[in-house]
């Protein structure tokens, strides 16, 4: 009986983090958008936004019972325990904080935003995920973990970017203290806008 209940266990667990790591993935890959926003600006705009839209209507679809091919399929697989049966926010709030962060802001404070959410928040999740023991009290199950990975992911991508330590370093610690917030999929709209910002100040691209 212990066994089986033991096997149950190791399974969820499994399940979990193969869900995690389908959703980051997700996340991960719009680490390449600025690279086609610096080549193709609005078309990759007009897509971003087209790709919302049509979510939200395959997602509404979905839940009124009519399964959309591809779309629901994925939205299923990468959907968490708290998304079931109700509207899967996370990719909208994905697409929006990087929409607003190629419009309102310059380019390569863009593109740290950007970077700060694909793969900042993404390797906080599945860093804390897999490896994931020391909880961060009140913080909606966030582990200390994961926001190291959150802060040397960001730190790297910002270096690779600036080529300025301390700057990759200010970047970092700031990504780190918004992704620890149990904002949920609203995390998504912050960072991006609030890395930018900050990233954009610190260097003098955005003036005071």
């Amino acid at each position: 009986k212990n066994f089986n209940r033991q096997r149950k266990t190791v399974m969820k667990v499994r399940a979990s983090v193969i869900k995690e790591i389908f959703r980051k993935s997700i996340h991960l890959c719009s680490g390449i958008v600025p690279l086609f926003l610096a080549l193709f600006y609005w078309p990759v705009i007009i897509l971003l936004i087209c790709a919302v839209v049509i979510y939200s209507i395959c997602e509404i679809l979905r839940l009124k019972g009519h399964s959309v091919p591809i779309v629901s399929i994925i939205t299923e697989t990468a959907a968490r325990k708290r998304d079931e049966d109700k509207f899967v926010l996370g990719p909208v709030t994905l697409v929006i904080g990087i929409l607003i962060a190629a419009l309102v802001l310059p380019p390569e404070p863009a593109k740290i935003g950007i970077f700060a959410l694909a793969f900042g928040d993404g390797c906080a999740s599945l860093v804390g995920k897999l490896i994931g023991r020391v909880k961060i009290p009140h913080m909606g199950g966030k582990t200390f973990e994961g926001c190291l990975g959150c802060f040397t992911a960001v730190f790297i991508a910002t270096l690779v970017v600036s080529h300025n330590p301390l700057v990759s370093l200010y970047t970092a610690l700031v990504t780190m203290c918004i992704e620890v917030l149990p904002l949920f999929d609203f995390d998504n709209i912050l960072i991006p806008i609030c890395v930018g910002t900050f990233y954009g100040l610190i260097t003098g691209i955005i003036p005071f």
